[in-house]
């Protein structure tokens, strides 16, 4: 059977989502820690995004990992990556060998007339500097993964297609309806993410030091609960629970399934979140809220905005200037505008921070709405 998470970040890749690919196997490398795969797709999803050290590293892995039989692939990786520092010696060795094992190999072939064109180090920088130029050398992405649902899918189909027709025929009563139909339908992911026989034997780890205890009956039960949640599309009450998993003497492999269903799970915008915590919520058990997304109202202070990044404190519930809840730093990966003299919502993404006294909050900001409106006095 073909590995899940695996399955999963290959399609990633594929699809050009290269950060959620990454973001899916990094948690994962002692599991993966002798497979040639998990290093190759890791390699090439920070080559896509332009990490080019950890790239190399991970090519490197992948290689040690391969031995003598080395996938022409990862020759391909390191020799671009050499080629983009301008170390021509080593690139051109490396294209030279993929070409004695497939000497009709087009982007080896490729990288050598441009390797041959621009043989002064400067100029072969400032060529590689083209990052469209450069992808064109890149290793392909691996094969689309072959599951079972490749073979199904068009006969699927067929059988959809004579259902509909028949469901037509029954409902203008030329058929009778012998049984009832069943039209439901799964979200994508949740058959991926079911418990095998051997997980369910063996779902709790002996020994060792956690956050939470729970007992064999807690980490199934809690883990089917979030999958029924996430098929119902409330992801953040999933998420809480599988946070409580990642934080528990689960399994490893349970753990696993647990971040691999957080991967399906969709980015909210302020219309579409449904499942809203408070900052009280939040505040008492930050680790099972981990990346969980909120949306507080209050006010910004000490406001600081950067060509690239934007933060402030958030005095949350402080829009109606009468009771502070408390004082969470919020930042923002890109430039936003702030009216520190209006209230405004935040839809953030919660980050536990450690401190002296224990666990505290900061929120990862998304997005902002902020309306030129008086204050709503309180009572």
């Amino acid at each position: 059977m073909k590995d899940p998470v695996l399955v999963k970040a290959t399609r990633l890749l594929r699809q050009g989502s290269y950060n959620r690919a990454i973001k899916l196997l990094e948690p994962e490398v002692i599991r993966y820690r002798e497979n040639f795969t998990y290093y190759y797709i890791l390699a090439l999803a920070y080559l896509h995004t332009g990490i080019f050290n950890y790239a190399f590293d991970y090519f490197k892995r992948a290689r040690e990992v391969k031995g003598r039989d080395c996938d022409l692939k990862v020759l391909l990786g390191l020799a671009v990556l050499y080629l983009r520092r301008g170390e021509t010696k080593p690139a051109v060795s490396l294209y030279l060998k993929v070409q004695e094992l497939d000497e009709h190999n087009r982007i080896a072939r490729k990288a050598l007339k441009v390797i041959r064109k621009y043989s002064g180090t400067e100029s072969l920088r400032l060529w590689a500097d083209g990052s469209r130029r450069l992808k064109t050398l890149f290793p392909p992405p691996p094969p689309e993964p072959i599951t079972a649902s490749t073979f199904v899918v068009p006969l699927v189909c067929v059988f959809a297609a004579g259902a509909l027709t028949y469901a037509a025929l029954i409902w203008r009563g030329v058929l009778p309806m012998p049984i009832k139909l069943d039209f439901s339908t799964k979200r994508d992911g949740f058959s991926v993410v079911a418990l095998e026989l051997e997980e369910r034997m063996k779902p709790v780890e002996v020994g060792g030091s956690y956050r939470y205890i729970l007992t064999v009956g807690q980490v199934l039960d809690t883990y089917e609960e979030a999958r029924n949640l996430f098929n119902k599309r409330h992801d953040e009450l999933a998420r809480r629970n599988l946070n409580r998993i990642l934080e528990s003497n689960a399994s490893e492999s349970i753990k696993t399934k647990a971040r691999l269903l957080i991967s399906y799970m969709d980015t909210p915008g302020f219309d579409t979140l449904k499942d809203r915590f408070t900052y009280t919520d939040v505040k008492k058990e930050p680790a099972i809220y981990r990346d969980c997304h909120v949306i507080w109202r209050g006010m910004a202070t000490n406001f600081t905005m950067e060509e690239t990044s934007t933060s402030f404190d958030f005095l949350v519930g402080y829009d109606t200037r009468s009771i502070l809840q408390g004082i969470v730093p919020i930042r923002f990966n890109f430039s936003v505008a702030v009216n520190p003299e209006q209230p405004l919502e935040v839809l953030g993404r919660v980050v536990p921070i450690s401190t002296d006294s224990g666990q505290d909050i900061m929120l990862e900001g998304l997005a902002i709405h902020q309306a030129a409106l008086p204050f709503a006095g309180g009572n």
